[in-house]
């Protein structure tokens, strides 16, 4: 029997539609949205897209300008380095709180996932040198990553702070996946010199190293924000 979606559930997903639609530029800054037309476009009732519009405005990423309707708001450069200096903080936040109590058999999952990637790795390697197209193989390497990023999150057992993770991300899911398919298209080795560093955080989670932890997800969030920022 299939559940019909909640409004909160509803509010929820048109609240990471329009976010998404703002990151990547579909809804442009200074652009003139109302409820109503949001809710047609997004099929569902104007309530959910109002309480939508309310998270957003707090995110500050709209600005209303009347009782039903709203304008996309300008980020200045200076707001998005704020949003990644708390993105960067929080993801080190879930790694702390991942070494505290991260299961063994997660750990198992997170040593797995990496095995299939390393995998992945090597037949991007020999394919690329034998001049073969690698584009199903990338795929499929930042299918595994993203497993990994997931697989840690469920190692910090605190939804709370998952979803407050959620809420600030500089870029979303697809947007940055986007991104790293550009970079990876000018430069084959992108991304690998902190690929490594995934090992060493499974080290570190498995002796409950919650500080090591914490250091290595930073310097890779660092790392990885700054070289997509460059390509925006």
């Amino acid at each position: 029997m299939m559940v019909k979606p909640t409004t909160e559930t509803r509010a929820d997903l048109a609240y990471q539609t329009l976010r998404e639609a703002i990151g990547t530029g579909t809804l442009r800054p200074g652009q003139k949205v109302t409820e109503r037309g949001l809710a047609e476009q997004l099929s569902v009732s104007p309530t959910p897209v109002r309480e939508a519009l309310l998270r957003l405005e707090h995110d500050g990423l709209i600005q209303r300008t009347g009782p039903r309707t709203v304008v996309v708001a300008d980020i200045a450069e200076r707001a998005i380095d704020d949003l990644a200096e708390v993105e960067i903080g929080l993801r080190g936040l879930v790694a702390r709180f991942a070494a505290r109590n991260a299961a063994p058999e997660q750990l198992d999952v997170l040593d797995a996932i990496l095995d299939a990637a390393d995998d992945l790795l090597i037949v991007i390697v020999t394919r690329h040198r034998n001049g073969e197209n690698v584009d199903r193989q990338i795929d499929a390497l930042l299918d595994r990553m993203q497993e990994f990023n997931d697989a840690v999150n469920a190692c910090a057992a605190n939804p709370m702070l998952i979803r407050l993770l959620e809420q600030s991300q500089v870029f979303s899911r697809p947007e940055r996946r986007a991104l790293r398919l550009e970079k990876i298209a000018e430069d084959e080795r992108f991304g690998l010199d902190r690929y490594a560093s995934h090992r060493a955080l499974v080290r570190a989670l498995r002796q409950g190293d919650s500080a090591t932890a914490e250091r290595l997800v930073i310097e890779d969030a660092q790392g990885g924000l700054a070289a997509l920022r460059g390509n925006r």
